[in-house]
């Protein structure tokens, strides 16, 4: 299924491959493309079987950011994807971004080529990154007279330590994957990312579904928050799962008795 034109979606066996499609301008990001990227994560959210997100670009490049010449043709463009009407919640720009991290599934990014400015910013909001070594990424707003402001940020304070993100941003330099993985920005290398991703999110699906959920979650919530919140949430999101029936067919697989698991729920 093609969305606006821009996005490729495709589910298969529980796992949504998501790609970047505008592969003639390296997969830069127009106002259809911010629209099209929202509108699947807003499918995504409604599909109650679904486990696992691998987000992808066609051809040579994951995404090279902004298309800048087309978005500043039309400036009503530019106040569509910077409007919101509750200054503490993501407008259509980092909905691109944060949108991932809200969905009750893991998400991975197979990032191959340039993935500079937006791309990035998009590929941070994923749970994963799996990046070519001779991948090249960048924070690239700078050299536009710009900030990051995408919701990148988010990841990037969960990541790097300060003075590192700083300099990325100010600098706008370009780093390569192997870089990336210095810094700690990428969860694995890989020479086939796509291919490194799927194998992963298959390995997932022999989870409980409610258990990856709640991990999700439970970790985006409390990984920079305080002590009392997060042993409250373990707690809570354990009983949950107790009371499932996900937890026993866990344990009856463990035990060596096939079983399917049902689908995920909606934490």
């Amino acid at each position: 299924m093609k969305i606006r034109n821009r996005v490729l979606l495709t589910i298969e066996k529980q796992v949504a491959r998501v790609r970047l499609d505008r592969p003639e301008k390296h997969n830069a990001l127009d106002l259809d493309m911010f629209r099209a990227i929202a509108e699947v994560q807003r499918r995504l959210g409604r599909e109650k079987d679904l486990r696992a997100v691998v987000l992808t670009g066609s051809g040579v490049d994951f995404c090279t950011g902004l298309d800048v010449q087309s978005l500043m043709k039309d400036r009503s463009g530019m106040l569509k994807l910077l409007w919101k009407w509750h200054p503490w919640r993501a407008n259509l720009a980092q909905q691109v971004s944060v949108g991932w991290r809200t969905l009750p599934v893991p998400v991975f990014a197979a990032i191959q080529g340039r993935c500079w400015g937006g791309g990035l910013q998009i590929a941070l909001g994923a749970d994963f990154r799996i990046v070519q070594p001779e991948a090249s990424l960048s924070i690239m707003e700078a050299r536009w007279g710009l900030i990051p402001d995408m919701g990148g940020t988010l990841a990037l304070r969960e990541l790097l330590e300060r003075d590192q993100a700083m300099w990325l941003a100010m600098s706008a330099e370009e780093f390569s994957g192997t870089r990336a993985d210095e810094l700690g920005l990428t969860t694995a290398l890989s020479d086939e990312p796509l291919a490194t991703a799927l194998e992963a999110a298959r390995q997932l699906l022999e989870r409980s579904p409610d258990t990856v959920a709640a991990v999700k979650r439970l970790y985006r919530k409390s990984w920079n928050g305080s002590i009392g919140p997060a042993l409250a949430r373990e707690s809570l999101y354990q009983v949950k799962i107790l009371l499932g029936a996900n937890q026993k067919i866990a344990v009856r697989r463990q035990s060596g008795q096939d079983a399917d698991y049902r689908p995920a729920k909606k934490w």
